[in-house]
Parts: C-alpha cells; structure tokens; sequence
C-alpha cells in the first residue's frame, strides 16, 4: 500500500532525506548524505535511496514525492506538482539562488527518473513570504527595476517559518500572534509573523541579504563592493565567491565557519570570540528590527541549528534585546520545542522540521 511520502531536501553540499506516513510528524526515515554540488545530484539520490531501503522503509509504498525548493520567485508562490514546464522554470530562475535551485531542479530530475510513478510537487521557501506588503518587499531603487526586472525582497526560510509559527501558536495556546521567528543556521534569516502571516523578513532577492551567516556576509555597504570592483579590479564571479563562500563567520574567525567549533574556540581565540560577537549583534538588530513590523510583540521564537543548539550564542543575542523589553535567558542547552520564558515576549526554541510542512502541503495537493 502506497501511503509514504518521501521528502528531498537539496542544499548546496547535502541532500536530506526523510520518509513520513501521511499526517505524521514522526519521520521513518531521515537522513543526510553529502553533495558535491550541481552534477552530484543523481549519485547523492542513489545513496540516499539505499539507506533508506537499508533502514527498513519500502520504496514501494512512497506514493508522492515532496522537494524543497530555496527560490520560486514571482512564479512559484504555492506548492506546485512538477512536470517538464515547472522544472524549466525552476532552472530559469537559478539565478536568484544560484547555489541552490540549479542542485534542487538535478534532484527532482534524478528523483523523477528514480519513481517515475508517483507524483512529485515542489515546496518553496519564498512561498510563505507572499503576503510581504509592499512597503516591506520594495527596495528603494529606481522603480523600473522592480517593474520591468522584478527586482524586490522575497525572503527564505519559510517552509521552517511555517512550521515555527505552528509550533509557537500550540506551545503558547493562542492563534493571534505576533512573533519574530530567528532561523539561525548556516544561512540565517528573521521573520516578524502577525496572525499567521509573514509581514517583514530579512532576506532579500537573493539569500545573500541580512544576518551575518557561515559563510555569507549578510548587509553590506554596497559601496564597498563596488571599490573592490574599481579600485582592485575584482570580477563580478570573484566578488559572487567572497560573499557566498568567503565571508561571513569564516571571514570573521579565519578559521572555520562552524558556531559549534567557534564556541569551542572562544575562550582561547580572540578572533573566534569576535564572530561569535558580530553574529549575535547582527541577529539582535534584525530581531529588534523585525519587532517594528508588529503591533504587539508576544514571542520570540529560535530555530534552526544555532538557534535550537547553541545555547550560548542564543543567550547572547537574547541580552542585548534588554533595551526592547526582552527577557534575559538561560545559558543552559534544550532538547526539543520548548517555551523558555512565558513573561511577554515569551522565548521559546523549536526544532526545524521543513519535511513535516512539505509532507502536509504534498498530502493536501494529492489527496
């Protein structure tokens, strides 16, 4: 009996992989096999496909396949079952994340290949920033590039949004709201969430905007970017690479890009020290940034693999919301989706679970 549904989550360098009964948040299966990248698609699905058959799960009773996708663009603003024209059009818009949806359209396409008998749909992050009002989406350029090019904000995370707010809304026993959702992981993102819906978020057109990150730098004055280019004659590829590959904690600590290894380094290296400072008043800042969007702020809600993990470094960030009214946390490490704090604005940590939202999107489509 088909009645499994397996999720494919691509990043740049992995490809997670998950199996759920229909309705279930409990995974049969979850996995992470590493990923060299565009080209590495089809091997990375063979390998995870096998250890999910080792790990007791038949293939043949997956009835649907869900995909994460980073960037929909103004195509894709719900999840969409997947035939030829959408994976074109998913390639076609690659260049707004060009180190994610070139590695997602090769997966659908080995996945395709692999179970061509059940439907496939496609889950994108931007999806759930669709009701960003204009005035949070518009940048402050000349208003032709938004209107002819579509240059505006997007924003990401929102598949681990959804799923924060949801879990939020049960821990806190109310549906009405206001919330600032820190997505903080190798890419980090802060979202403000009124009644449900995505008002303000800190990425942009592409996910290299906002927070400092693992290895991307967040904000920057673009001025800076085009010295570089002027003054010391960098590419556009060569300026690309810095900000993706060779910023952010890396840049900052010039040893690894890593929170866990950071923090492990803090103690007795300056510089790691210093990233780990950087980070949390990056993320403060957009928190506090983010709470402006709010008429009402009842909850801040940590997420991803700092924000569920890195107990100190989430303490940190927490101690410099003090002057917005924010209470001070524990530096003590959680397992699990947990309120913190009650006082308001409550603080409360839940674990990303993107496959569950994908899984119940999926469901609702092919039902």
């Amino acid at each position: 009996m088909r009645d499994r549904v397996l999720v494919l989550n691509a990043g740049s360098s992995t490809l997670k992989a998950s199996v759920l009964a229909h309705g279930s948040v409990v995974a049969e299966a979850g996995l992470t096999v590493p990923m060299a990248g565009i080209g590495d698609a089809p091997n990375a699905l063979r390998r995870a496909l096998r250890d999910i058959t080792a790990s007791g799960v038949d293939l043949a009773t997956v009835a649907a396949v869900g995909h994460r996708v980073v960037h929909g663009g103004g195509v894709f603003t719900r999840t969409t079952l997947i035939d030829d024209g959408a994976v074109r059009r998913i390639r076609e818009i690659a260049w707004l994340a060009p180190l994610h949806n070139p590695v997602a359209a090769d997966v659908i396409a080995a996945a395709r290949a692999a179970l061509p008998d059940v439907p496939h749909a496609a889950a994108f992050d931007t999806a759930f920033h669709a009701s960003l009002p204009k005035e949070a989406f518009l940048y402050a350029l000349p208003y032709e590039w938004y209107s002819r090019w579509g240059y505006r904000r997007y924003g990401f995370h929102g598949l681990s949004v959804a799923w924060s707010v949801e879990r939020a809304t049960a821990l806190l026993g109310r549906d009405d709201l206001g919330l600032v959702v820190a997505h903080l992981g190798a890419g980090c993102s802060v979202s403000a969430i009124w009644h449900g819906r995505s008002v303000s978020t800190s990425m942009g057109m592409t996910p290299l905007e906002g927070l400092v990150m693992a290895t991307r730098a967040g904000s920057v004055d673009p001025g800076i970017l085009l010295a570089a280019q002027r003054d010391h004659g960098l590419a556009t590829r060569e300026v690309e690479d810095a900000l993706e590959h060779r910023s952010g904690l890396l840049a900052l600590s010039g040893r690894t890009a890593d929170m866990r290894e950071l923090v492990a380094l803090a103690a007795s290296d300056e510089r790691a020290a210093l990233a780990i400072a950087v980070f949390e008043r990056s993320a403060a800042a957009a928190i506090a940034a983010a709470a402006t969007a709010l008429s009402r702020l009842d909850a801040i809600v940590f997420t991803g693999g700092i924000g569920e993990h890195a107990a100190s470094v989430r303490a940190g960030i927490v101690r410099r919301l003090g002057a917005i009214g924010v209470p001070p946390v524990d530096d003590v490490a959680v397992e699990g989706d947990r309120v913190l704090v009650t006082a308001p604005p409550a603080l409360v940590v839940v674990t990303a679970r993107e496959d569950v939202v994908i899984a119940r999107e999926l469901a609702a489509l092919t039902s």
